[in-house]
């Protein structure tokens, strides 16, 4: 009985796979990519033996993100790393019309079949490719279909997923988007300051109001992990596994984004600052950092709170303090950062200073 159901079922995979055509296409800007577009695609993959998404360049970018053709390629990659028979292309010969419904735009057939064309050639598509597109495109209509040059096929609509409206406010429809698109879409702001500013409170705070994720301050970690938990010990050679291990932790941070905002304790220039500090001079590794890895917004703690001393902290005397929050200002301005300054003695205040701004130009709400 049991081998003559595995027979059966091998008959009826065999029939299945009769039916399914031998290579399949798929065209879009997929920025950001989100589920509707995998549901699609997953649809179309259904159907096909092998399938080719092509990514093209979108029309007009949103101008809060700048997304390449290589960062939707990572994206469509990394999702689809486990189905091997999905393809992923990039190409700029291939334009996409940008519109609010397909009853305002038109179709170009001889065009449009010059570029597939092309693009058949250039990635060597067998000649009985078919398209895939959604059934309420304008091509996949009857009296356009027969005129294309490759057969399509219709995948299901998916009606949650307003593509135009997504790709027009990603924060707005932030569960939306692909968790492997969300790290270029989150905004990143770092909460800085002088020692016992309350830096890391207000991270803890921010993380916990949004839901989002966070990085934690990499010098205090690393004097914990390699220096016995003082600075007694921090020397120049320090500084670069210490800015090595925040660019890291950023990115693992982004990398799992929960919300449109990640939260980064101190940053840089914080690390910067201490270096000219204790060894007074500039390290050009971190100095590289502080311009490579640029975060989105900076929100800088006035030092006008009470001391604490926890220990680890050494800048105590509102002369050292005063001095640090200088060379804090200074770096920004060697680097063109210009951080929110929040100059609120009271912690609460301070607090919902921070969400009135990144409620203002993370969130773009009105105020």
């Amino acid at each position: 009985m049991e081998g003559q159901r595995k027979t059966a079922l091998t008959k009826t995979t065999k029939i299945i796979r009769m039916f399914m055509y031998a290579t399949g296409l798929m065209i879009g800007y997929f920025e950001p990519l989100h589920l509707g577009h995998m549901r699609s695609i997953l649809a179309a993959a259904g159907q096909a033996k092998a399938l080719h998404i092509v990514i093209t360049a979108h029309p007009a970018p949103h101008p809060d993100f700048h997304i390449t053709l290589q960062d939707k390629a990572r994206w469509l990659q990394m999702a689809c790393a486990d189905l091997p028979f999905i393809h992923v292309h990039t190409s700029h010969e291939i334009e996409l019309p940008l519109h609010d419904s397909f009853h305002d735009i038109t179709i170009d057939i001889p065009a449009s079949n010059a570029k597939l064309q092309r693009l058949n050639d250039a990635l060597d598509l067998p000649p009985e490719t078919i398209l895939f597109m959604a059934e309420n495109h304008p091509l996949a209509q009857s009296t356009m279909s027969h005129r294309l040059r490759m057969p399509v096929v219709t995948t299901p609509l998916q009606p949650e997923f307003d593509s135009f409206a997504i790709a027009g406010n990603p924060v707005a429809h932030w569960s939306a988007i692909h968790p492997e698109a969300r790290g270029d879409y989150t905004k990143t702001v770092a909460i800085v300051g002088g020692e016992s500013s309350g830096k890391t409170t207000l991270v803890h705070k921010l993380a916990n109001y949004y839901g989002a994720s966070y990085a934690l301050e990499m010098g205090r970690l690393y004097v914990g992990t390699d220096l016995g938990g003082s600075e007694v010990g921090l020397q120049y050679s320090d500084y670069s596994p210490i800015a090595l291990d925040h660019a890291q932790a950023i990115r693992e941070a982004t990398a799992v984004a929960t919300a449109p905002v990640t939260i980064i304790d101190t940053d840089f220039v914080t690390t910067q600052a201490f270096c000219e500090e204790y060894e007074n001079r500039t390290h050009p590794f971190v100095a590289t950092c502080i311009d490579e890895f640029r975060l989105d917004y900076t929100i800088m703690l006035d030092n006008n709170t009470p001391w604490v001393d926890d220990g680890m902290r050494s800048l105590g005397t509102d002369d050292a303090r005063g001095r640090f929050e200088q060379r804090l200002v200074d770096i920004f301005a060697r680097h063109h950062i210009q951080p929110h300054l929040i100059d609120e003695p009271d912690y609460d205040a301070r607090y919902q200073q921070a969400i009135h701004f990144i409620d203002q130009y993370v969130f773009n709400k009105k105020l």
